[in-house]
């Protein structure tokens, strides 16, 4: 194996060398690496994962920085899976990264072949496209995983893993469900990471302010201070507040559910 023998000794020590030779050969695949899914795509590549697809349509904005694993003010404008790519390269330089800047949706689900990947990842935001990935996936072989919403949190005791259709006190689970019972349902059950905590925006909500959005624009360079102090607007209907803890959290059990699921299998 090379480096990767020295990167992956600790986790050999713990779970085995046949778990690592389990883990090399698994293809992942997450959708929306934002603080939630680029956290949880790094846990997966020091653990082993060697074949990684990391999905995201955006570029890194000002208000990322304070829960996004690649957002600094140095990544501020750049495509995110883009400058996660590079990181995780980083970590293991032998790992087999597919960076796709694409949004997932009805229109382009056929174009990510979800058949061929032995687990799927559903980290991203968009209720309608949220509901359609996780009816596309449950169709497919794969273990499939979900996270329910990490915003308007703060209590990392009350973190959960449950079954989908067992989940509790969570407003996006709900919404979900209503809508996938109306479609229905799902064709194999999943796992979801959540939390039952609500809490509400004390602060105002920091819209952009500027007549002239520069989120979909591609920027030069890094170093710009207006950049680096715009506050970009998220184009979402609603904005609540994160913590830098809880999406990370979240997206770390997710990345457990997965090594767990590897671990048990048998060779």
């Amino acid at each position: 194996m090379g480096i990767e023998k020295g990167i992956f000794q600790r986790t050999e020590l713990l779970l085995g060398k046949s778990f690592i030779e389990k883990a090399f050969q698994k293809r992942v695949i997450i959708f929306g690496i934002g603080g939630v899914g680029s956290w949880c795509a790094e846990s997966l590549v020091r653990s082993g994962i060697n074949q990684l697809t990391i999905v995201d349509s955006d570029r890194v904005c000002v208000t990322n920085v304070n829960r996004q694993l690649l957002a600094t003010t140095k990544t501020v404008g750049k495509v995110k899976t883009e400058v996660l790519k590079e990181r995780l390269l980083e970590i293991n330089p032998k790992a087999e990264i597919t960076a796709l800047q694409k949004i997932y949706s009805p229109e382009t689900s056929e174009s990510f072949e979800l058949d061929t990947y032995d687990y799927i990842i559903d980290a991203i935001d968009s209720l309608s496209n949220k509901v359609h990935l996780i009816q596309t996936a449950t169709k497919t072989k794969a273990s499939f995983f979900s996270s329910m919403g990490a915003a308007l949190k703060m209590d990392p005791t009350r973190i959960k893993v449950a079954e989908f259709w067992k989940v509790q006190g969570c407003p996006l689970g709900a919404a979900l469900r209503s809508r996938l019972k109306k479609m229905g349902g799902t064709s194999k059950k999943f796992m979801c990471v959540y939390s039952d905590e609500l809490l509400k925006n004390k602060g105002e909500n920091a819209a952009c302010g500027t007549e002239k959005c520069l989120c979909p624009k591609a920027l030069e360079g890094p170093g710009d201070p207006d950049l680096v102090n715009h506050e970009w607007c998220s184009l979402k209907a609603q904005v609540n507040g994160t913590t830098s803890y809880m999406p990370a959290m979240f997206g770390m059990t997710i990345a457990g559910l997965v090594i767990q699921s590897i671990e048990k299998e048998e060779i």
